[in-house]
This record gives structure tokens, sequence and C-alpha cells, in this order.
């Protein structure tokens, strides 16, 4: 061998001192090996580089040059990575040497689209459809790749498909196992060749992926004795394709070598509002190599009709066709794009069919006349002839609610724990409805008093039909347990201000539907009754029921007489308002003669027992021997609340005593905010006139607030001849 290159010699002695040194610890000299294999590694790729044998070479050979290392790019990458793993080293190892295969970018994600955009897109696709339905409808499907990519797996996650038409550009793994261990990258030339090592070039032009592993399989086979092999896909090689038409960003476009129609669309941003998501074409070489709709993926998820591309393909986007909408009570209501010929049915199908509250028998087509005029025309969708009805450019399908009341129910409502509507069968009964006090009713309920509403035309009029419960928790047999039509109501009343509520509204309905011949079938009770009010008389005989309907006597009622007042027509005379006295105990206690015939219109007022008075409490504080909280008379005065208080104390101030009264503060209040109005209007008026004596507007309002921030007292001045300090009234 030659004369050694000086950075040779250098690496040899660097290496034989750690050679010696790891010796005399007695390790293993691994570190000294690697590093050899590394020197000889540069140099047998410097001489095959130059040309040159190790035995002939000079000192000026060992070291590559750039040209030297510019001859080994030029080698097979099959025979530079069998160098390179023959000798451990990487490919930074050597600038530019070329190891690196062709890199193939992932297409970039598009962002999300601004949602002013968005609309701008519907828009457009509304006005193009039918601008009548722009306050109604969306157009379906444009919105599917306005935002990030959740569909569509990346590139390099695709498993690669057999079918696989492989071109220049595409890197072929292939391993070697068995008796000999090798690995290979090889990349597709131009020419549609691979460089396999001791096999020479081998071409692939035109072939599947799966010919491709069968021819390459048989080969190594039958050059290596005693090996498999596993041959797979590297990186994929990127082609060239134009998007043209009505897409949202028109353009070329590069993409994997194994896109499909709806990657290339998500890449490019989807298609404009005007553009066609029925009829995607795809276009190679000029010739029209398929179609694509993309309701077929939308709503079946149906993707045969999504082909892959190759280089130079065009898809070209059309101009929407016919358009139709459909709303109301369908589970997709949108605008959607016709092929042609589409029918009733068919739309009904792409709008994912009728919801269950639909009334098919009466859809609504509004459609266009021969003479362009709008029309419109009842469908009915539960007939053949109705789904068969051909849809034309613009039409629109309303699908009708059914109605939301049922044929047969009761409705219970009012004191019950669970109101709402109940299912109505022949022979059931109010018991079947209410079986407990306890389980059924809420505390508040008035057992003695309750109404059934129930209907007597198909004009909705109605007669109110009273009972008892308590009746009929005695006595299911009782005349009060009546039996139920259906649509009756059930009204449980209460000892509650709801009463009133519900009590109310069957008596406006029974005044709107009287005429000349019906009377309001309603009574008047007023006075010392727990619920004054109007109340129905349908089959309310006398004053007892009366009363109970109106939730019974008070404790100031006065028993031993009332007044009702009815009014009596006669055919000469007209009509004439008749008093009569009556005594409510023996009313109450079913005396004939005074539990007189309630009818219509008739007025009962309950009598309140002379003097009564509702307690009066007033409230004495401050320095009086016994203050608290007092019970008076009516005319009853101050010295006597305080001496029954037992008088002032020694302490007691007379100059200081306050006197306040509810009454007297309620009328504070008022003033206070009428003179608040006032000052308010006076602010405006002067700043209309441009006054120039006007308040400072800061000292104006502050004013102002300070009004509204008082306080009201109540307080009333009085004269003591002795001392008190505190009287409220409660």
């Amino acid at each position: 061998m030659g004369s050694i290159h000086p950075r040779a010699v250098a690496y040899q002695k660097r290496y034989f001192y750690q050679f010696h040194r790891q010796n005399t610890h007695g390790e293993l000299v691994v570190v000294l090996q690697m590093q050899l294999n590394k020197f000889k590694a540069l140099i047998s790729i410097a001489l095959i580089v130059s040309g040159l044998s190790l035995a002939s070479a000079t000192a000026s050979a060992i070291t590559p040059s750039p040209a030297m290392i510019e001859q080994f790019k030029q080698m097979p990458k099959a025979e530079q990575q069998r160098l390179m793993k023959q000798y451990g080293i990487s490919p930074q190892s050597i600038a530019g040497s070329g190891a690196s295969t062709q890199q193939i970018s992932t297409p970039v994600l598009v962002h999300q689209r601004d949602k002013k955009k968005q609309q701008q897109i519907e828009n457009q696709a509304i006005k193009a459809a039918a601008p009548r339905l722009a306050k109604k409808l969306k157009p379906y499907g444009y919105d599917m790749f306005a935002g990030e990519p959740t569909t569509f797996a990346p590139v390099s996650d695709i498993p690669i498909p057999t079918n696989y038409l492989l071109g220049p550009g595409d890197t072929i793994n292939i391993q070697i196992y068995g008796k000999d261990n090798q690995q290979y990258s090889l990349v597709v030339a131009r020419n549609g060749n691979i460089q396999m090592p001791d096999m020479g070039p081998i071409s692939i032009l035109g072939l599947t992926f799966d010919q491709i592993q069968q021819q390459l399989t048989k080969k190594i086979q039958e050059q290596y004795i005693g090996v498999e092999s596993s041959i797979s896909l590297g990186e994929l090689r990127s082609i060239r394709i134009i998007i043209a038409g009505e897409a949202y960003r028109p353009g070329s476009y590069t993409v994997s070598s194994l896109s499909t129609i709806t990657q290339a669309l998500f890449v490019s941003g989807g298609i404009s509002g005007i553009g066609s998501l029925r009829n995607i074409q795809l276009k190679r070489a000029g010739n029209l190599v398929g179609s694509f709709d993309l309701y077929d993926l939308l709503m079946k998820g149906d993707a045969s009709g999504d082909h892959r591309l190759q280089s130079g393909d065009v898809i070209f986007i059309p101009t929407v066709g016919a358009t139709v909408g459909i709303k109301g009570e369908v589970r997709r209501p949108a605008i959607y794009e016709l092929k042609g010929g589409e029918t009733v049915a068919q739309l009904i199908k792409l709008a994912a069919g009728l919801k269950s509250n639909s009334y098919p028998k009466a859809s609504l087509l509004q459609t266009f006349d021969v003479s362009h005029l709008p029309a419109l025309l009842t469908i009915d969708l539960t007939t053949a002839q109705g789904k068969a009805q051909r849809l034309k450019d613009g039409d629109v399908l309303n699908v009708q609610s059914t109605t939301g009341i049922v044929k047969n129910q009761i409705q219970l409502t009012g004191a019950v724990t669970r109101p709402g509507f109940y299912q109505w069968r022949q022979g059931l009964r109010i018991s079947d409805l209410i079986q407990s006090r306890w389980t059924d009713l809420k505390e508040s309920v008035d057992l003695r008093y309750a109404l059934i509403v129930r209907e007597i035309n198909n004009q909705g009029d109605i007669k109110v039909i009273q009972f008892s419960l308590n009746s009929i928790f005695e006595n299911r047999n009782s005349v009060d347990n009546y039996e139920l039509n259906p649509r009756d109501k059930l009204l449980i009343l209460s000892h509650k201000k709801s009463r009133s509520g519900l009590i109310a509204g069957v008596v406006a309905q029974l005044k709107r539907q009287v005429t000349i011949d019906t009377v309001t079938n309603t009574a008047t009770v007023t006075g010392q009754v727990r619920f004054p009010g109007e109340y129905p008389i349908e089959n309310i005989t006398n004053i007892k029921q009366l009363i109970i309907a109106a939730g019974g006597l008070t404790e100031s009622a006065y028993t031993a007489q009332a007044e009702l007042t009815s009014m009596e027509i006669d055919d000469i005379e007209g009509a004439s308002v008749v008093h009569h006295i009556v005594n409510i105990q023996a009313a109450m206690d079913g005396v004939e003669d005074e539990n007189r015939f309630v009818v219509s219109k008739d007025h009962l007022h309950v009598l309140k027992i002379p003097n009564w008075q509702e307690s009066i409490r007033v409230t004495l504080k401050g320095e009086v021997r016994f203050p608290g909280v007092y019970s008076v008379r009516n005319g009853e005065d101050l010295d006597s609340v305080i001496n029954r208080a037992g008088g002032y104390t020694n302490d007691a101030f007379l100059a200081g005593a306050v006197f306040t009264r509810v009454s007297v503060k309620q009328q504070e209040i008022r003033q206070i905010r009428k003179l608040a109005d006032r000052l308010r209007l006076d602010i405006a008026s002067k700043g209309l006139s441009g006054q120039t004596n006007a308040m400072p507007c800061a000292e104006t309002s502050q004013r102002l607030k300070e009004l509204e921030n008082l306080k009201a007292v109540g307080r009333m001045v009085i004269t003591v001849e002795n001392h008190i300090d505190v009287v409220n009234e409660s």
C-alpha cells in the first residue's frame, strides 16, 4: 500500500490510543472497531468515486473532493445505501450524498372559512335557486368543505391499493432477509426503471403495485438463494391537476398520486354558490372519465364515484341545475339540486323523510303554471298519484304539521299531583283518574267543589258540571262520580288564589257562546265569602251550592240575613229587578224555603256581622313601662293605649315624641314621586327653551338624585300631655 495521508495517520494514532486505554481496563473493543469501520468507509467511498483501487491509492486520492462526492451521487442509490450500511455511515456524514429521496408534502389543510364568506356562498346558492326561499331555507351540501378537515385523513395514512399504478417519483422499499440481510429504497426514474443491485435496471412502466410485487419477488428468488423478500411502497410522487368551473378557488394544484376528486375539492376549498354538487366531472386527455354525485357521499356514504386522480386530470364543476325547496315537517328542510325528472317522493327521500307529526294528506306545492305565474297545488302524499307528482325548477313543497289536539283524551288540571292528558275509554269515570286523596291531589285541594268542562257541539261550546270529590271518596257509586266523555276537562280547584284564574277562563267562554236563544248560566257572589266572583251554575240549583262554589263563608259572614237579587222578565212589563231576603244559615242547613233556586244573572250578597272588625294592632316603643304590640278597638285613642302600656317612664321626653302611620307614609311616597317627575319635566323644558339662568346640569342631576333617594317616614304632628317616644301603626 502507498504512503498514507497525514489525516489518516492522525486517525490511526487516535484509534490506537483509545484501544490501548480501554484494553488496560479489560473492556471490550467496540468503539475502536466502529471508528475503524467509518474510517475505512470514507476511504472506500473516496476510492470508488475516483475510480481507484485501495491497493494503488495515493495520498491525494484518499481525501474525497467535491467532484468525487458528485460522482458518488451519480451511483445507483441502492449501491450508495449498501456501502453506507456496510460501514455504518449515515447519509449526513457525506455532504450532498444524494441518499435522501424525493419528498412529497402532504397537501396543506384548508383553514376555517370566514363565516361571512360562507354566508355569501349560501346566499349565492339561494339566489340561484329561488329568491323567495332566502328567508326560509339553506342550500344543502355547500358547507361540506367550509370547515376544518375532519372527514379526510392525511395522505400518509391512506392504505396503498394493489391496483395503484406506479410512476416516476414513487419509492419502492425492498427488504431481503434470511441467508443475507439487505434493505433497499429504490426511486422510479423518469424512464420508468428502477436500479436493483446485481440485477440491473428493471422496467415497471404501466404496472400496478400488485404486479410489481410479484415480479420483484420472483427476480429476487432467482437471483439470491436462501432469502425471502418484503416489498412495500415508500414515499409517493406528487401529481399536478386542474380544478375548473364553479370551484371556490379554481386553478392548478399539486396533490398526492393517491388523491381522489373529493380530496382535491377539499384542498381547493370546495364549490362556489352556483356550482353543481351532483355533476362533478373528471376529464382526462379531453375525455370524460366519470362524474361524481356528492349527494351519494353525503346521504348514503357511497364514494364509488370518487375516482382516483392522475397527473394532468381536470376536475370540472358545471353550474347548478334545477333546484327545488322543501320545508315544514321533514327531517332535513333545505334547497336541493335535481338531476331531472324527480318526483315528490324522491324529494322527500332527499330530505330524509317526514317527521312523525307531519300531515301528508294536505301538503302544499308552490309552483309555476304554464304562463309562468305562481300557482299552489294541494298534494296528498299518502297516494301514489301525489307521490308521483313531477317537480320543476323553483318548486317549493311545504309538508304541513298535524293538529296538536288528541281525539280521545281527558285533560286533568288544577290541584292535582300529575296534571296533563289521559286516555279516554268507554265507561271511564272520575274515580278512575282520581283514586286517592293522598297520592293524586295536592294539600290545598277543595274537596267540595270541582268542575267538568264538556264540549257540547262541533263549534266548541261548553257546559259546566259541578261535582264533589268528598262524595266520590265516601261512595264510588255517588251521583257525583260522573262518566266522562272524550275531550272532557276536569278542573280540580284549590283554596288558593289560582282558583279564581281557572274559573275566570270558564266563565269567559260561557259568555262568548251566548246567543239570543241561550243564557250565560253564571251567577255572582259578593260579600263575606272566601272567593267572591262570578261562577258557572250549569247544574247548581240553590244558594247552598253557590256558596260552596265561592269557597264557603268567612267568619265575619252574617248568616241571619243575605240578599239575593234576580232579574225577572215579563212579556208585558219587560225586565225588572227583584230583591229577596234569605237566611243563609237556614239555606246552608238545607231548609227549602230559604235555600232558593239560583238562575242566570243572579247576585247573592252575603252581609257582614254588624260592628265586626278585623284585628287592629299598634306598636309602642321607647320610654313606656310595657313596650310592645297592642290590639285596639275602633275609636280608641292614644292615651288609652299608653295607659294600657303602664304609662311613661321617668326618662320619657315629650318634645322628642314621634308618631308614624302607614297610610301617611304611603302618601309621602306618592308625593315624592310626583315631585321627582315634575322636576324632570322642568329640567327638560328649560333645556329646550335655552334659558340662560337655568341651574347647571350637574347640580340639577344631584338635586334629582337626592329627591329620588329620599325615604318616606309617615310622621304626623301630635300633641301629648305626657312623654311618648314612638308609636307605629302596623
